[in-house]
């Protein structure tokens, strides 16, 4: 099977799964797949991730779009009828254009952005980073400048917090603690607990006393400036929350043949599944091959005379041990991959591509490629 389907037909790929299964690879080749098939192809990573950038032949990830230069696909290997650019986010720039966009005024929107708990909270707020992911993706989805968006998302086992980052946000500014400092602060433009109910002027009053009175005053302050954008956030949220879920994404899982990367997507499938989201395609890499069939010593001998290769004395019985081990571990691949299984139900098949397993690491355009080759024209 092949993922040039979902190349074609969409606009957004999210790749997801844990952490050392290969989805910045998975990401990378495929925005390189889609550059040759003359798509204008944008990857953007969540994390800094290095490895993207060197193998894209970059030095360093920037919040900037960066645009791989032509000449150096070219020498890979690589006939681009289109173009792969890359951009890592920016939490604070987003969360700031996201400000400017519904402050009510210049006079409003400075003021914000030169508060300084907004400062943390743009950065360290709960579901923040996750968020603002979302929010710059809904933003470059509608920038023509892009043909097809490959987001690399965060490799943890809560690589799927931006499914409830838009939520997550709304309830962190919409709670209870965060009202109750606006009514005792909005009137008199000091913090006055007598305005307040007595459990929630208890309430403040206890707060205070652990983080002294003039905290809570700057993020009262805080919060009055924020609070007039509250509706413009809550709408942006529906609509980010609308475009996870729209016929223009898909979702890739990620995964390797180890079991404890398998429990991960499994998961992962559950959640997409759990949010009506699709399971578009599952990628697989690092598979050994299932080899069949064992050599005899005189083919291996014969081998190692025609390649005019010269070892010591028992090596045949050595290459023939390190052949069983190797196909040990190709069996060992494919008994686990059949839990996968279970991702394949209720009518939905998703597209399946198996990566093998390279002799070193993915770690040049060259050699990426390769990668984007096996990904869109799989012969599996």
């Amino acid at each position: 099977m092949s993922l040039r389907p979902l190349i074609e037909s969409r606009r957004v790929i999210l790749c997801v799964g844990c952490g050392g299964v290969g989805k910045t690879t998975t990401t990378a080749a495929l925005g390189l797949a889609a550059a040759a098939a003359g798509k204008r192809a944008l990857c953007l990573t969540i994390d800094p991730a290095r490895r993207l950038a060197e193998s894209l032949g970059l030095s360093e990830m920037m919040t900037e779009a960066q645009r791989v230069d032509p000449a150096r696909l070219a020498h890979a290997g690589v006939a681009a009828r289109g173009s792969l650019t890359v951009m890592m986010l920016d939490t604070k720039s987003t969360f700031d254009d996201l400000v400017a966009r519904h402050a009510s005024s210049p006079e409003a929107r400075d003021r914000i952005l030169q508060n300084k708990l907004y400062r943390h909270v743009s950065t360290s707020l709960a579901g923040t980073q996750e968020y603002m992911a979302m929010e710059k993706l809904h933003a470059l989805k509608q920038d023509d400048r892009w043909d097809l968006i490959v987001v690399d998302t965060p490799p943890t086992s809560n690589a799927l917090d931006f499914l409830d980052a838009p939520d997550r946000m709304i309830d962190a500014l919409d709670s209870a603690v965060l009202r109750w400092l606006t009514a005792a602060f909005q009137k008199s433009g000091k913090l006055s607990f007598r305005l307040l109910a007595r459990g929630a002027s208890a309430a403040l009053r206890g707060m205070a006393r652990v983080t002294g009175q003039g905290f809570l005053e700057a993020l009262a302050e805080f919060i009055v400036l924020i609070n007039e954008m509250f509706g413009g956030f809550r709408a942006r949220a529906d609509e980010v929350r609308k475009a996870l879920r729209g016929d223009e994404v898909a979702y890739v899982l990620v995964t390797s043949p180890d079991p404890l990367s398998i429990r991960e997507i499994l998961y992962f499938g559950d959640r997409l599944r759990e949010q009506q989201m699709p399971r578009d395609a599952v990628v697989v890499n690092r598979v050994r091959p299932d080899r069949r069939g064992r050599p005899s010593p005189n083919e291996v001998r014969d081998e190692l005379d025609r390649h005019k290769v010269v070892l010591g004395a028992g090596a045949e019985e050595r290459i023939l041990r390190a052949f069983e081990d190797e196909a040990r571990l190709g069996h060992l691949d494919r008994a686990n991959m059949k839990t996968l299984a279970a991702l394949d139900d209720g009518g939905n098949h998703p597209l399946w591509v198996e990566v093998p397993a390279f002799a070193g690491d993915v770690h040049d355009l060259r050699t990426l490629a390769q990668v984007a080759a096996i990904l869109v024209d799989s012969p599996t």
